[in-house]
Formats: C-alpha cells, sequence, structure tokens
C-alpha cells in the first residue's frame, strides 16, 4: 500500500491489480474483495490522505479473511503513532 497526502480531510482510494494476479475474471474479483474490505473498514485508514492498494499475485489464492487480516493489519502500521499521555 501507498499513501500520500491529501489537501483534504477525505480519504480516497484506488486498486491496482496487474496481469501477475491473473485474467480478468480473477483480477476484478480480487478487486471486488478489497473494495469491500475497505468499505466496511473506512475507519481505520487514517483520513486526509490518498492510499493506492497494489494486490500481489498471492492475493488471487487468498481468502477473504486473509486479505482482510492483511490490509487492516497494514491499515494499522499506518496510523499515526500517539503518544502516551502521563499524568
Amino acid at each position: 500500500m501507498f499513501m500520500a497526502p491529501h489537501r483534504s480531510s477525505l480519504r480516497r482510494f484506488g486498486f491496482t491489480v496487474s496481469k501477475k494476479v491473473g485474467g480478468a475474471v480473477v483480477r476484478n474479483g480480487v478487486r471486488r474483495r478489497l473494495r469491500e474490505i475497505v468499505r466496511l473498514n473506512q475507519s481505520a485508514f487514517p483520513p486526509g490522505r490518498c492510499y493506492v492498494i497494489v494486490a500481489r499475485p498471492e492475493a488471487a489464492t487468498a481468502t477473504f479473511t486473509a486479505l482482510h487480516d492483511d490490509l487492516l493489519g497494514i491499515a494499522a502500521a499506518a496510523r499515526p503513532q500517539t503518544p502516551e499521555r502521563r499524568t
């Protein structure tokens, strides 16, 4: 996944699935699953950024749950870390 700052507080998503992943039917299936994961979990991605999600060839045979866990793990790593507040 690649990220870039966006001038507004919106989240924008782009998906790239190359021919290395498979034929058109396979690529569209992977793209649909990734879109659905993002749709259901938009709050996991920090606002004010553009995201480009690049599917690897392994995504063609991965289950929905595996894609979901991988993508949300990447999103969690992309979140800005807030320092702990001491009282």
